[in-house]
């Protein structure tokens, strides 16, 4: 059966809709267990996680935000003992970024959190007849996002 371009486009903008919907449902998930910061914090201490000690100035080129945005952010994270700030051994003259063993604990109870969340409403969402349906757009999925930027497809995901 041949498809139109019509229905590509249409078939993208659903699946970007949709994405973006459930993104951001996992995010208010995520916020609610987040004890009063805001997501850009959560995505700071999600980057010193995944990155390892950084400068003030990396971090703000980074999330692409001003220097006095992150700075900000920063003194909340630091405020609440989830990051702390030492000197570069280096550079003396700049300062690392680091997640504390309490900014590691809390970022892992937020995920879990999230992770509580969306097993839920799964279980809410998906009977049981669908679940091998619910399955299969999984490993679906897992192939759209084994596909780079450059439209390399990453062969562990085949």
């Amino acid at each position: 059966m041949i498809t139109s371009e019509h229905e590509h486009d249409s078939r993208a903008i659903r699946l970007a809709v949709v994405i973006k919907r459930l993104r951001t449902s996992m995010q208010d998930a995520a916020l609610a267990g987040a004890m009063g910061l805001s997501l850009s914090e959560l995505l700071i201490l999600r980057r010193l996680r995944l990155e390892g000690p950084s400068t003030a100035a990396s971090l703000a080129a980074a999330e692409q935000v001003t220097h006095q945005a992150i700075t900000q952010n920063l003194s909340e994270l630091k405020s609440a003992g989830l990051v702390e700030i030492t000197p570069d051994p280096d550079d003396g003259r700049k300062k690392l970024i680091n997640v504390t063993d309490k900014g590691n604990s809390f970022f892992e109870s937020v995920s879990a959190s999230r992770n509580a969340w969306l097993a839920h409403v799964i279980e809410a969402t998906i009977t049981e007849s669908e679940l091998p349906d619910f399955d299969k757009a999984i490993e679906l999925l897992e192939r759209l996002a084994a596909v780079s930027n450059s439209g390399i497809v990453d062969e562990r995901h085949r």
